[in-house]
């Protein structure tokens, strides 16, 4: 398993559809990444030029290959991913504001 830091454009007018969705579990049950993504999206963060970034456990090559064609393509422009340890990702990101403060727990 890799984990990767990623970093995408939000698509500002799905993003309150999107964190219905996550507010209501849509996620989850996507298989076999549908936990990993849901908490991780949960906790995204969010840079000063305003994008969303987020530590992700994959598995796929390309990277989020599935990810992207089920959730991610829907929400988001111009991802991008880099390589991190386990938790590397979200020890680099933990004091940016979050993307969906009203989430709370099960997010990092």
């Amino acid at each position: 398993m890799a984990h990767y830091l990623v970093r995408a454009v939000p698509r500002s007018e799905r993003l309150a559809e999107l964190a219905g969705q996550l507010d209501a579990g849509a996620f989850l049950e996507l298989q076999p990444f549908g936990r990993a993504l849901t908490r991780s999206l949960r906790g995204a963060r969010v840079e000063a030029g305003g994008s969303a970034v987020w530590e992700e456990e994959d598995y796929c090559s390309p990277p989020l290959a599935e990810e992207r064609a089920a959730v991610l393509d829907s929400y988001f422009d111009g991802i991008t991913v880099e390589r991190v340890p386990k938790n590397g990702g979200w020890s680099r990101i933990e004091t940016l504001p979050r993307l969906f403060p009203e989430l709370t727990g099960e997010g990092r």
